[in-house]
C-alpha cells in the first residue's frame, strides 16, 4: 500500500500521531478500561463493539470488523487515499512529506490546490470590498442570508470584467495555471475570467480543501447557476456542496439531506439544518452516495413533488438500490410543487421542515408504490406483472436483512411465496472480547502483532521455518522486521506489509481477543514448539514415503528416529 514512501517515513509518523486523537476528532470516545470505546462509525449499533487502542495504536470494531491504523482511519471515514490520509497526519504532526510521497497515479497537486484557496480568499474579499460589491450583498439579504453564514460558507463575488481575477492573480504568466484550476476562459487565444457578476459558492472537499466554485449570476444573464469545469481536483460526479460545511457543524450525523441546490444548502444552514448537501448540478451518482454513506447511515433524497422531481428521485433510488448494504438507509422527501428546501424552510420554518423531513417516504414504500401504480393489482395478471417489475430491482440489492424483508413484502403484495433463504457458511461476526480458539500459527502471528516486543526474545524454539504451510513466511518476516526494528508498534507492522489482502488478515489477527494473562513469551514459544514439532512430523512422513532406507538423507533419518523417540 505504501508503493514508494518510505517505510521509515510511515514509522515515524505513526509514532508522532495518536490514533486516539484522530478517532476523537471525528466521534466521541469512551475510556474502556487500557481502551477507548464508541459506537462504530461504519455500521449502526446501539452498544458501543468500536474499540482504539492506544497501545496498539489500532482501532477495531467487533460487530463490522472494521479495523487499522491512524491512516486507515483517515482513509475510511474521511473517503481520503492512501498518500492524501499520509499527507493529512504529517501536516497534523508538523512533518514534511519526502518528495517520493507524491502521488503515485497523478501528479502533486498541492499548486493546484493552493491557487484555489488564493482565488477563494480574492472572491471573499471582493465581496467586502469591490465598489459593485453593495449589489452582491443587496442580492444576499433579498435571499435572506445573514453574514454570519454567509461567513461560515465563504461566500464571495466575482465583479463583471473580463480580466478582474486573472490581474489579481498574476496576469498572463499565472493563465495557464488558472486555466487548468476550472477559473479561465479561452476565446480566439485570449484568457478572460470564467465567472463575472455572479455570487461565488466555493466547493470544499471532504477534508476542507477549495475544489471549484459555482457562481449565481446578479443579472439577467445565462446560465443562472455555472460550476467550475472538470478539472485535476474537481469531478462533479464525485463532489458534494456542503459535506464538509456539515461535517464541521455536526461530530455525529443521524442523516444526510441531499439537494439540488447550493442556496438550499446555505438556507437549511442558516435556519439550523446544518446537515444538507447538494449535488453540483448533476444526478446522485455511485460516487457521492459512497462518500455520502461514509458520513452517515441514513441519506435522505429532497425534490419536488413534481413529475421531474419523481423521474429525478426514482433515478436516485436505481443508483442506491447496491449500497444499500446493512445498517444503511434512504428515504425520500417530496415537498409541495413549485418549493424547494430554500423557499419551503423561510416559508413554514425549521420545526416544520423538521417535521417533514421525519416523514420523509422510505426507500421501500417508494419502490412498491410507484411500480404497482403501473400495474393492476386487483388481478393476478397485474400481481405477477409487479413481481416480474419488481424481480430486478430486489436483485441488486445487497444480500441480508433488508433484501430478505423487501422479498416478503413483494411475496406478501403478489400473494406468493417469498424467496427461501439459503443457509451460508460464513461464522457470525464474533461478539466484542469474546477469546478466539486460534491454531498454533495464527496465535503465534497474533500474539506477535499485539505484543511486538516478542521479537526480541531469545532461544525460541527452532525448525517450524521447514513447515510448510501458508502463513510461516509471513510469521518469519515479522519476526526478522521485529529484530531489526524493535521499537515498532502494532500499528506501524502492519502499515509496513505491502500486500493489501495479507494486511486485512494481520489486521484482524492484530484486534483478535487472546485473554493472556501470563507470560507472553512463554506462550509464543509454545506455539512455535507446536509448529515445530508439526514439521518434524511432516518431515518424517515424506521420509517413511521413501523406498529404501538407503534413499534417506542423514537428515530424513534423523527426523524419523526423532519422531519415534517421541512416541517412546
Amino acid at each position: 500500500m505504501a508503493g514508494k514512501i518510505p517505510p521509515e517515513f510511515i514509522d515515524q509518523l505513526l509514532s508522532r500521531v495518536d490514533v486516539v486523537d484522530v478517532v476523537e476528532q471525528r466521534i466521541p470516545l469512551q475510556r474502556a478500561g487500557h481502551e477507548f470505546k464508541a459506537r462504530c462509525p461504519f455500521h449502526e449499533e446501539k452498544t458501543p463493539s468500536f474499540y482504539v487502542s492506544p497501545a496498539k495504536q489500532f482501532y477495531h470494531c467487533f460487530g463490522c470488523g472494521a479495523h487499522g491504523t491512524a491512516i486507515g482511519f483517515l482513509m475510511e471515514y474521511d473517503g481520503l487515499s492512501f498518500p492524501e490520509a499520509v499527507e493529512e497526519l504529517a501536516s497534523r504532526a508538523g512533518m514534511e512529506l519526502p518528495q517520493e510521497i507524491a502521488f503515485e497515479s497523478a501528479p502533486d497537486q498541492r499548486p493546484l490546490y493552493d491557487l484555489l484557496e488564493k482565488a477563494a480568499r480574492w472572491f471573499e474579499e471582493q465581496l467586502r470590498s469591490h465598489p459593485e460589491a453593495p449589489r452582491a450583498a443587496e442580492y444576499l439579504r433579498r435571499r435572506g442570508l445573514d453574514g454570519e453564514t454567509a461567513h461560515r460558507f465563504r461566500l464571495g463575488y466575482a465583479p463583471d470584467g473580463w480580466r478582474n481575477l486573472l490581474d489579481a492573480m498574476g496576469g498572463e504568466a499565472q493563465a495557464a495555471r488558472l486555466s487548468q484550476a476550472g477559473l479561465l476562459s479561452e476565446r480566439n487565444g485570449r484568457h478572460y475570467d470564467r465567472f463575472r457578476d455572479r455570487i461565488l459558492f466555493p466547493i470544499r472537499d471532504t477534508r476542507g480543501r477549495v475544489v471549484g466554485f459555482g457562481g449565481r449570476v446578479l443579472g439577467d444573464g445565462t446560465p443562472k447557476y455555472l460550476n467550475s469545469p472538470e478539472t485535476p481536483v474537481f469531478h462533479k460526479g464525485r463532489e458534494l456542496y456542503g459535506l464538509w460545511e456539515a461535517r464541521q457543524a455536526l461530530k455525529k450525523i443521524p442523516r444526510l439531506l441531499v439537494v439540488e441546490g447550493y442556496m438550499d444548502v446555505v438556507a437549511l444552514s442558516q435556519f439550523g439544518i446544518r446537515n444538507a448537501v447538494a449535488t453540483l448540478g448533476t444526478a446522485t451518482t455511485a460516487d457521492h452516495l459512497q462518500k455520502l454513506f461514509r458520513a452517515t447511515a441514513e441519506v435522505v433524497f429532497c425534490f419536488d413533488g413534481d413529475r421531474a422531481g419523481r423521474e429525478a428521485a426514482w433515478k436516485a433510488l436505481e443508483t442506491a438500490l447496491p449500497l444499500l448494504k446493512e445498517g444503511r438507509q434512504a428515504r425520500f422527501l417530496f415537498l409541495p410543487e413549485g418549493e424547494d428546501p430554500d423557499t419551503q424552510v423561510r416559508r413554514e420554518g425549521a420545526e416544520a421542515f423538521l417535521r417533514r423531513l421525519e416523514g420523509a417516504t422510505p426507500l421501500s414504500d417508494f419502490l412498491f408504490e410507484r411500480l404497482s401504480a403501473e400495474v393492476d393489482m386487483t388481478t393476478l395478471d397485474g400481481r405477477a406483472r409487479l413481481a416480474a417489475l419488481a424481480r430486478p430491482h430486489l436483485d441488486r440489492l445487497p444480500r441480508g436483512p433488508f433484501r430478505e424483508m423487501m422479498e416478503q413484502r413483494l411475496a406478501r403484495l403478489t400473494g406468493t411465496k417469498a424467496a427461501v433463504r439459503r443457509p451460508t457458511n460464513r461464522p457470525r461476526p464474533a461478539g466484542a472480547r469474546q477469546p478466539s480458539r486460534l491454531k498454533p500459527l495464527h496465535r503465534a502471528i497474533a500474539l506477535l502483532l499485539q505484543y511486538p516486543e516478542l521479537g526480541g526474545v531469545e532461544d525460541l524454539p527452532q525448525g517450524w521455518q521447514a513447515l510448510e504451510t501458508p502463513g510461516v513466511a509471513i510469521l518469519q518476516e515479522l519476526l526478522e522486521t521485529l529484530r531489526k526494528n524493535p521499537h515498532l508498534t502494532t500499528a506501524q507492522l502492519l502499515e509496513r506489509w505491502p500486500d493489501e489482502a495479507v494486511r486485512r488478515h494481520l489486521g484482524r489477527l492484530a484486534a483478535t481477543s487472546l485473554e493472556v494473562f501470563d507470560d507472553q513469551a512463554e506462550q509464543f514459544a509454545g506455539c512455535l514448539a507446536k509448529l515445530a514439532a508439526k514439521a518434524r512430523r511432516a518431515a518424517a512422513r515424506e521420509a517413511r514415503g521413501k523406498l529404501r532406507p538407503s534413499d534417506l538423507t542423514e537428515e530424513e533419518k534423523e527426523a524419523l528416529r526423532r519422531l519415534y523417540s517421541s512416541k517412546s
